[in-house]
């Protein structure tokens, strides 16, 4: 099972979002139901080492928080060009729930997470690199925010490929904790 763990943005958050969709040759846009914030990706997950996962995530306490997103880039240059992205304004509680994450999966037994951690929200992969068309693209959607966004939870996805792209599916939600019953454990 590919596995990862992410936060679910709001139905009317990936509407907006899915309205950028657009104006960018060789560009895959990400569906609107796939429109997520991973925390940490997996990769295969056995069987055995996906229910150590669960039971791992769902000992996590950490207070919910707001989200805000603000403005929008890319991964890679030239012909090196990955992806298009929503940034996500800096937030110490999404931080702080990342790590819980990380430290909870290495825990269960998988290895650490090598990259550093670039919370953002991919939009497009691209085939090629539509160049000045980017430069547009990135200069009329600079200005971009959204949010807050209350984060109430955040889930465990399986991920599978198919001719129409890759379909997410959520294995395991874990709620997070209003502020004033956490506030200790930070």
């Amino acid at each position: 099972m590919r596995l990862f763990v992410a936060l679910t943005l709001p139905e009317d958050v990936r509407r907006r979002l899915a309205g950028l969709a657009n104006g960018l040759p060789g560009a895959r846009w990400v569906k609107p139901e796939n429109l997520h914030l991973t925390l940490r990706f997996l990769g295969e997950v056995d069987n055995l080492a996906a229910a150590d996962v669960d039971d791992a995530l769902a000992k996590i306490q950490c207070p919910g928080f707001d989200l805000s997103l603000n403005g929008i880039g890319h991964f890679g240059e030239g012909r090196k060009l990955r992806a298009l992205w929503v940034g996500v304004e800096a937030n110490a509680d999404l931080m702080r729930l990342q790590e819980k994450i990380e430290q909870a999966l290495i825990r269960a037994g998988l290895a650490p997470e090598p990259r550093k951690f670039k919370p953002h929200i991919t939009l497009a992969r691209f085939k090629s690199n539509p160049r000045e068309r980017l430069q547009t693209y990135l200069a009329d959607h600079s200005l971009l925010r959204a949010g807050p966004i209350a984060m109430e939870s955040f889930e465990l996805y399986s991920s599978f490929t198919s001719a129409d792209g890759p379909i997410y599916r959520v294995e395991a939600s874990y709620p997070l904790e209003p502020a004033s019953e956490v506030s200790s454990l930070r």
